[in-house]
């Protein structure tokens, strides 16, 4: 089986690596975490120290990164892997980007021969433990044809959405947006329940079988909530930064989403009362606590 090289081994990568491992390929990886790395060579993953150095040991390289910066950083640095990688390397960034951002790096990619795909995902954590997630991509046919046995390894729902290299980060900013207004309500809700007596779990019972059903709601309350368990699948400080992205894409366009102003101030109160590492159903947590300060005034 192929080689391929993974950068961002976190939430996402580490079980998207696995999978990966698991159907047969070689799998290089980096990640700035030595316990991560310890866990991937647990699963059989071999350990890279550099882009140079693992680009060099494959031509398709496959990227996972929190944020904007550290995507720019690890494409356009010196050192980085427009830099190292050789002439014909398909590369495919995952992660959730400004939209301007994988236009760049697929401007730099080319002008040295490189291929690049746009390919945010969405399905989280479990998606990519199950390999159902959806992949929405952007670039060229040729280059998502070459890509299609590794994305069809990782996603149940797979989309090239187009030649533009941020087609698909633009869709994957407003399925975002409607996640921050879908958890925002569910946090909502799930507190007036309780202050007018009502149980959280026949609650869930009734609206998951009327309107009012979600896949966060079920994702925010079956998986997190009833268990009492907020580590991040995906937290806060994140969910806010992709609205803050669809936010300036709005900007852009000229659009006035006054309803997504006012949420980001809200989610910016909840990384600013020490919510924003928790994963997004904590906002339930933050509602809670917004309610009792509004007691005691």
């Amino acid at each position: 089986m192929e080689t391929i090289g993974f950068i961002g081994l976190g939430n996402m990568g580490l079980p998207m690596t696995t999978n990966l491992i698991k159907a047969g390929y070689t799998v290089y990886g980096m990640d700035v975490k030595e316990e991560i790395l310890q866990k991937f060579t647990e699963i059989g993953g071999k350990v890279a120290r550099s882009n140079a150095e693992l680009a060099g040991q494959t031509k398709v390289i496959l990227t996972s990164l929190p944020t904007p910066q550290v995507v720019e950083a690890i494409y356009t640095k010196p050192g980085g892997l427009i830099d190292t990688a050789a002439p014909g390397t398909l590369l495919i960034d995952f992660s959730t980007v400004d939209p301007k951002l994988n236009d760049d790096i697929a401007a730099l990619a080319s002008k040295k021969g490189l291929n690049y795909l746009g390919a945010p995902v969405s399905g989280g954590v479990i998606g990519a433990v199950q390999s159902t997630l959806t992949i929405m991509v952007g670039g060229t046919k040729d280059n998502y044809e070459k890509a299609l046995p590794l994305l069809n390894v990782l996603g149940k729902n797979i989309f090239l959405l187009g030649d533009s290299p941020s087609v698909g980060t633009r869709i994957k900013l407003l399925n975002n947006l409607m996640i921050g207004f879908y958890t925002k309500g569910v946090a909502e809700m799930l507190v007036l329940a309780e202050s007018v007596g009502l149980s959280l779990d026949k609650v869930y019972e009734i609206l998951n079988v009327s309107y009012g059903q979600s896949k966060i709601y079920t994702r925010n309350y079956a998986e997190y909530m009833k268990n009492e368990d907020y580590q991040p699948g995906f937290s806060i400080d994140l969910l806010l930064k992709d609205m803050r992205l669809a936010q300036q894409m709005a900007v852009q366009g000229e659009v006035n989403l006054s309803v997504t102003n006012q949420l980001i101030e809200e989610y910016e109160q909840m990384s600013q009362d020490g919510f924003g590492h928790l994963d997004i159903s904590a906002a339930y947590l933050s509602e809670v606590k917004t309610n009792k300060k509004e007691e005691v005034l």
